[in-house]
């Protein structure tokens, strides 16, 4: 079987590509299962309800996100409600929502587990994604060796040191955050896909998806400045993750950069 997981959707950009690309991604590569990071789909920070809404509509499967999707407070509403829209597990119990989902495919007797991450390298202190992680996903084993982890992270070690560790344990290890697709996608020793950063899909004539003149005026002035969102040179990073879902273990990982205008 086949999951394409697509990089950190950006803006308003980002989600034009999701509708026009998608469909024709999912043919070529005979994908079974669309997963996607989308915390920064909501104008470059955060989701809101109708944008999760209008995204599932393009056949998203599950949503993925990380320290951003608190950014527009409306998506809480709907958090208890969508176990198809997560924020990071390692967020503490009684933050609303849901850390994990394990959902069945249409048209197959089989179940896909997806957890999501934060991580606490170079960004808030949260509990720790590794001991969380573990419990979790032995939890998920016994329903669905197939389970795909989103690790939204700063520092690349921490990513990479989550993927030794989990390595045999999940179908795939996926970073996402820092949305500069990275060359490093390989199959661990005990069978789990890896990649420290899926990228993003968004503008890419920006600094990560935002205007680079006011990112340039603010890192050379340090002063106070409002990014707004670019919308030229848009791409969609994604990955394939071919897998035996019997096993859970993945025989292939490829990364994908389409270009949409």
């Amino acid at each position: 079987m086949k999951v394409l997981f697509i990089g950190d959707i950006v803006g308003e950009p980002g989600r034009k590509a999701i509708k026009a690309l998608l469909p024709g991604l999912v043919k070529k590569n005979g994908i079974d299962c669309v997963i996607a990071n989308a915390e920064n789909s909501a104008g470059g920070s955060g989701i809101t309800p109708p944008i999760a809404k209008e995204l599932k509509g393009y056949n998203l499967d599950v949503i993925t996100s990380g320290d951003h999707i608190w950014k527009r407070r409306e998506i809480i509403e709907i958090l208890d409600t969508e176990p198809t829209i997560l924020r990071p597990l390692n967020y503490p119990k009684e933050t609303p929502g849901f850390g994990s989902t394990i959902i069945e495919l249409a048209g197959h007797a089989v179940k896909i587990g997806v957890v999501n991450l934060v991580g606490r390298v170079f960004m808030q202190a949260v509990e720790c994604p590794f001991r969380a992680s573990r419990e979790e996903i032995g939890r998920m084993r016994k329903i669905t060796p197939n389970i795909f982890v989103d690790i939204h992270a700063e520092a690349t070690s921490e990513k990479i040191a989550l993927g030794w560790y989990l390595d045999g344990l999940v179908t795939a290890v996926m970073g996402t955050h820092t949305h500069i697709q990275t060359a490093d996608e390989k199959i661990l020793p005990e069978g789990s896909a890896y990649i420290t950063d899926v990228g993003m899909t968004g503008p890419f004539d920006s600094v990560i998806g935002r205007r680079k003149e006011q990112i340039l005026t603010r890192f050379i002035t340090q002063m106070p400045a409002r990014f707004q969102m670019a919308d030229a040179d848009i791409w969609l990073n994604a990955v394939v993750i071919d897998f035996d879902e019997k096993t859970g273990k993945a025989s292939f990982i490829e990364r994908i950069q389409k270009k949409y205008k």
